[in-house]
């Protein structure tokens, strides 16, 4: 059988559909070998001309245990009769990222470390050696060019009490030499995700750039308020806009206070682009989340905005600030979906989003008269996109295949590929063909799920379930691709795979998503019970007899709700990262405001919440086999819920075994370790479905 990854993707929400570039008989199945060695395409830039995409690359350096990242370039418009071919840009021992056009579209703006710190960078495309653009004691973290040039917006770790930089990288540089390695807080954070904080403040500074494109020394713009910009821990320059006219940023920030460790109040700022003036608050009047700020054509500012302070799932609508009469409104308050990137388009003139829409992560334009969304893409997973003049340049990927570029216009014609990274080993590799499904869950709710066939599928025979469940819980396990849990890699394996969009997943209206909080045991667990014996009935070859339940963070803590309420229903667990004990998770967990809101607020006020689905109360009935894994570097979920779950399961006597990970966080991310991950899970599973 031959099929094209692009018809793969025009097909995949109802049908099954498999990808190859090759006889089935001669392919071999996809592992997770493949998976840490694929190469990944992110961050696509297109040129203000329209004439170029500027995206970057990694690539995994398996003997230095690291990816490492280049900048590569195609043109959209190629000669008539002449190839769109890909070129290389950059290639150094040292990561490049982040490429950034200068407005006359003849060279890019990057970070890179081959200085020795990460540093603004530039390339011309005239050809020649990269020129280095900053040279300042501290890394730059992100940075966006003014749309007028002659300026550029970075972001720096500061210590907010310093003058300059050089006074803050001196402290960096005492604190690293001193012999006492205590450290003092009076307040919350005192630590998030994977990083104790060291009293620094992650700021943003405006650099005008010389008539030799050097940057110049830079002016603290939003110093006057305490707060990180970008927010930490993931936070990018999605956050802070130019002006069209380069006269003014505008950023997103939440104050540093004492609060910030249960607060989602988000505010944007304006401020002048040569400081000067303290910034100015635009939205006082919003306790929730307000972020990602976009100009129009016209000077009018959108953003996206959340309603409920404390609910960081709430639904991000879009807001509309007109330049001319300084009115706001809500823009898209009809539309039951979550923003999750915002952008605009070529002309100016409307507004790009992405969203999760059942079980897709879809593009859409969006009007800015009517609020009304218009689909662009609506099947597989558009994860980064960028306004082109005929069109949008976008990431996109699904199930079957990591992401490649292509160029959408409307969502009743095939994208135009532009890119196949990866056509060297998917071409030789049976990937797994899958079929979205719907059953009745939890209250008799239409709940959607996933079912993947297994490599070397044959009819008339069953085969051994591996049921993922996803984490979040305010996340989807949809048409999308995944570096960590990859539903392929278990397919390849030789197991089917069902995993369930259960109640408190996006994309399928807000009050769905909302259900889950206050009862994570719930809808859920009865939709994760229900999904499982609708697919076993609808597909024959699903063995209901032979299956393991794996899943991380939330999915890790539905992992031990099932070892204590459904324990005779699976030959396995595998749990990573999930959550044991709900009174000591709220109380060493960094981020407050996701398990107060989850729980009705903190555990001293609401402890009959937080204890309702605590699966610490429930380890007399386990019995099922676990393998638990844990990184000690997690402060979401700290290791020492993994430590707990592994000796109940000793205490208890149940076939168990503990993977920890000294140098790893939430995630598994370092090649090796990945390795070792997928290999002990997938002969957990081996163990106790296939032996």
């Amino acid at each position: 059988m031959r099929r094209s990854i692009l018809s793969c993707l025009g097909a995949l929400a109802l049908t099954l559909c498999t990808v190859a570039t090759a006889s089935t008989a001669t392919l071999q199945p996809f592992t997770a070998d493949d998976l840490v060695r694929l190469k990944r395409i992110s961050d696509p830039q297109v040129s203000p001309d329209g004439r170029w995409v500027a995206f970057t690359l990694r690539e995994t350096d398996i003997e230095a245990n690291r990816g490492r990242t280049d900048l590569w370039l195609l043109e959209l418009q190629p000669r008539a009769g002449q190839p769109v071919v890909a070129r290389r840009l950059t290639q150094h021992a040292a990561s490049d990222t982040s490429p950034r056009w200068s407005p006359d579209s003849r060279s890019l703006l990057f970070l890179s470390t081959r200085s020795g710190s990460s540093q603004l960078w530039r390339i011309s495309l005239d050809g020649g050696e990269a020129q280095q653009v900053t040279d300042y004691p501290l890394d730059v973290t992100t940075f966006k060019v003014a749309p007028v040039g002659g300026r550029v917006a970075l972001t720096m770790e500061v210590f907010p009490d310093c003058a300059d930089l050089q006074c803050s990288a001196d402290r960096l540089t005492a604190l690293g030499k001193r012999k006492n390695s205590g450290l003092q807080y009076d307040e919350l954070f005192v630590r998030q995700w994977d990083t104790w904080r060291n009293g620094t403040l992650s700021t943003l500074f405006t650099a005008q750039l010389g008539a030799d494109g050097l940057a110049m020394k830079p002016v603290n713009v939003s110093g006057a308020v305490r707060a990180n910009v970008p927010s930490k821990p993931n936070g990018g320059d999605e956050e802070y806009e130019w002006s069209r006219d380069g006269a003014r940023l505008v950023f997103s920030a939440r104050l540093a206070d004492r609060v910030e460790a249960w607060s989602t109040n988000y505010d944007l700022y304006e401020v002048p682009a040569a400081g000067g003036i303290a910034p100015r608050n635009l939205t006082p009047d919003n306790p929730a989340w307000d972020t990602q700020p976009v100009f129009l054509a016209n000077g009018d500012l959108a953003w996206l905005a959340m309603k409920r302070p404390g609910f960081e799932a709430d639904r991000f609508h879009v807001v509309l600030r007109e330049a001319a009469t300084g009115r706001t409104r809500a823009l898209t308050d009809a539309w039951d979906r979550s923003v999750g990137r915002l952008g605009v388009s070529r002309d100016g003139k409307r507004l790009l989003a992405t969203a999760d829409d059942l079980g897709q992560v879809a593009l859409f334009s969006i009007d800015v008269a009517t609020g009304k969304p218009t689909p662009i893409v609506t099947k597989g997973q558009v994860a980064e996109f960028s306004p082109a003049p005929n069109g949008v340049v976008i990431a996109w990927a699904s199930l079957a295949a990591p992401a490649d570029l292509f160029v959408a216009t409307q969502a009743s014609v095939a994208p135009r590929r532009l890119t196949t990274i990866n056509a060297d080993v998917l071409g030789q590799r049976a990937m797994a063909s899958f079929e979205q499904f719907r059953f009745a869950g939890a209250d008799d709710a239409p709940v959607y799920g996933y079912v993947m066939k297994p490599a070397g599928f044959e009819a008339g025979r069953k085969y051994p379930i591996a049921f993922l469940v996803h984490g979040g819980p305010q996340v989807s396990f949809q048409n999308q691709w995944s570096w960590r849990w990859n539903a392929q890699t278990y397919a390849g394996r030789g197991y089917a795979v069902v995993f369930i969009d259960f109640h408190g997943s996006p994309g399928y209206g807000q009050a769905f998503t909302d259900s889950i909080s206050q009862d994570w045991g719930g809808r859920p667990f009865i939709d994760l019970q229900k999904g499982l014996a609708a697919a076993t009935a609808k597909y024959d070859w699903l063995d209901g007899e032979r299956a393991c339940s794996l899943g991380a963070s939330y999915g890790g803590f539905m992992q031990n709700w099932i070892a204590g309420h459904w324990p005779d229903r699976f030959k396995c667990i595998v749990n990573h990262a999930g959550i044991f004990d709900t009174r000591s998770m709220y109380y060493s967990t960094e981020e407050l405001w996701f398990t107060e809101w989850e729980n009705g607020g903190p555990y001293f006020d609401t402890p009959h919440i937080h204890e309702k689905f605590n699966p610490a109360t429930a380890v007399k009935d386990w019995r099922t086999p676990m393998l638990v894994t844990h990184g000690v570097l997690d402060y979401r979920v700290p290791y020492t819920q993994g430590i707990a779950t592994f000796t109940a399961l000793q205490r208890r006597g149940v076939p168990s075994r503990l993977l920890i990970f000294p140098d790893e966080n939430h995630w598994i991310l370092k090649p090796a370790n990945s390795l070792q991950w997928h290999a002990t899970v997938l002969d957990w599973l081996d163990t106790y479905l296939k032996k």
